[in-house]
């Protein structure tokens, strides 16, 4: 049975209609966060609320003049931001540094990183005018790949790097201002989310491609969603008031090393 730690707390999911993004609504809810999500898909947006019991608000997170809005919606409905999930993420257009196009490039780093940077920012400034003064918590979703980089997804790669370099910044800000706002980067690894799952199932052979997904992992399986969203979670809660600045793998010991012969 679910805590009910995050019962009375405020969250913002971005990119909250799928994936881990639509995970970490739900779990946030059901641990008893009311909880705003965004994306672009409405009626996957509606199928989500309808499951959790969340409000979704369609909104383009690269586009400055779509968070006003958003962010006084939050302001009017309930009050104050506790929580704040930075994951909406895209790996359109995205190929190696030879083929990459301008417009792939920007497309990729608009979301991943600009997206990312207006989340932060935008959590800030309403953390900063909680009734009981500023405090919360706010996680960013990179990758492991900020660590292990792709040779054929050059902006997703640089994107994931450069968010965890915005997070640290963000928290020693935060620290330095006197804000009791906490700024982490998780740093998950394959994760089994539908789309993984329609990719292993529409391949030529789907037990090898599977194979090859979990074994990238030492604990040879991938993530699941809620594992992922578990974290989320728990670094939204009072009880990671102490971190602050991290950059946290949840990638089954993909990146600690080589697992030799």
């Amino acid at each position: 049975m679910l805590s009910d730690r995050l019962q009375g707390k405020v969250a913002l999911v971005t990119g909250g209609t799928s994936g881990i993004g639509a995970g970490t609504v739900e779990r946030l809810a059901r641990e008893g966060a009311k909880v705003v999500f965004t994306g672009r898909n409405a009626d996957a947006g509606k199928e989500v609320a309808d499951r959790s019991g969340a409000t979704f608000v369609q909104h383009t997170v690269d586009e400055p003049s779509d968070w006003p809005e958003l962010m006084a919606r939050i302001a009017k409905d309930h009050g104050r931001l506790d929580i704040a999930f930075a994951n909406a993420g895209s790996e359109k257009g995205d190929s190696n540094v030879e083929d990459i196009s301008i417009e792939g490039w920007n497309g990729v780093i608009g979301v991943n990183q600009t997206g990312v940077m207006l989340t932060v920012q935008n959590a800030i400034r309403a953390m900063k005018n909680n009734p009981d003064g500023p405090t919360g918590s706010i996680i960013v979703n990179s990758s492991m790949n900020a660590h292990r980089a792709m040779g054929n997804f050059l902006a997703y790669s640089v994107s994931k790097a450069a968010v965890v370099a915005l997070a640290k910044s963000a928290a020693i800000h935060c620290g330095n201002q006197g804000y009791k706002i906490r700024v982490n980067a998780i740093l998950p690894g394959v994760v089994e989310t539908a789309m993984i799952s329609n990719l292993i199932e529409s391949s030529e052979d789907p037990a090898a491609t599977r194979a090859a997904y979990a074994g990238m992992s030492p604990l040879k399986r991938m993530a699941n969603v809620d594992e992922v969203a578990a974290f989320v979670a728990y670094l939204g809660s009072d009880e990671a008031s102490f971190i602050s600045g991290a950059d946290l793998v949840i990638d089954g010991a993909t990146t600690a090393g080589m697992m030799g012969l």
